[in-house]
């Protein structure tokens, strides 16, 4: 880039060359003036040239810094939003994890309760049974073994029948309400998940149209100073003299990203 001092120095070059040219012309010395002339058309071309080239590279360098921006933004906008993201699902998992081992403990305690309260808690012998039992007990303080025997295996298959008839009844009742104490430990857990889900299809959607905001920001800005650069760029070719000012213009502080 050509310092300010550079610059007047060419213009006053310029300057001093057109005198030349002006005072050639009124004394007559025309081979001169035209030396003048096509010097200064030589000149004042690559002065133009240069120009030219200086703007379109400040200008390059305008735009190169709003991307520059923009793409910081963006990568902090990753970085805030990925952090976000982690911090959502770590405390999820810690909810489900809390919510599981209480379920679990719920669930051990339950289970010792039931099998505490559900009745009966022991078998009851029928009618039929205790009436062998007690043939069977009579005949062995009569000293009649043999048939006390046959009374007890006839009693010890009717109560392991009864016992396994019990057990089977008091199980499947048990197994009824545990069965009704889960389904409502999974419906407390499947709510607590919807709420996970639906949490973290807003944070998506926030994100979504946080981020439609920042790249519509910069799409103005960048469109700011295409238009502006536009405008600088026509003013420096319809006035070349002047096109310096212009590029000194387009180096004026341009704002970035901004909310």
């Amino acid at each position: 880039m050509v310092e300010p001092q550079d610059q007047t120095c060419i213009q006053d070059f310029l300057d001093v060359l057109e005198k030349h040219r002006a005072e050639c012309e009124r004394l007559g010395k025309y081979e001169e003036a035209e030396l003048a002339k096509t010097r200064l058309e030589q000149l004042r071309s690559h002065e133009d040239n240069r120009r030219r080239e200086e703007l379109r590279s400040l200008q390059l360098a305008e735009r190169l810094g709003v991307e520059e921006a923009h793409m910081k933004e963006l990568h902090e906008f990753n970085e805030i939003w990925d952090k976000k993201v982690a911090d959502f699902e770590s405390h999820a998992r810690n909810l489900t994890k809390t919510l599981g081992s209480r379920h679990k403990t719920e669930h051990t305690g339950f289970l010792e309760k039931v099998q505490k309260e559900t009745q009966p808690r022991t078998a009851r012998w029928s009618r039929e049974l205790l009436n062998v039992r007690k043939i069977e007990g009579t005949l062995a303080r009569q000293k009649k073994y043999s048939e006390a025997s046959k009374m007890k295996a006839q009693a010890d298959v009717m109560e392991k029948k009864e016992y396994d008839d019990w057990k089977d009844k008091r199980e499947s009742k048990i197994r009824i309400i545990e069965e009704q104490f889960l389904h409502k430990q999974n419906l407390e857990m499947g709510g607590l998940l919807k709420r996970i889900q639906s949490g973290r299809e807003e944070q998506k959607q926030a994100r979504k149209t946080e981020l439609e905001r920042l790249l519509q920001r910069y799409s103005n800005v960048k469109n700011q100073l295409e238009m502006q650069q536009t405008i600088i760029r026509q003013k420096a070719e319809r006035f070349p003299v002047t096109s310096m000012n212009m590029s000194r213009q387009s180096m004026s502080p341009t704002p970035i990203i901004s909310a």
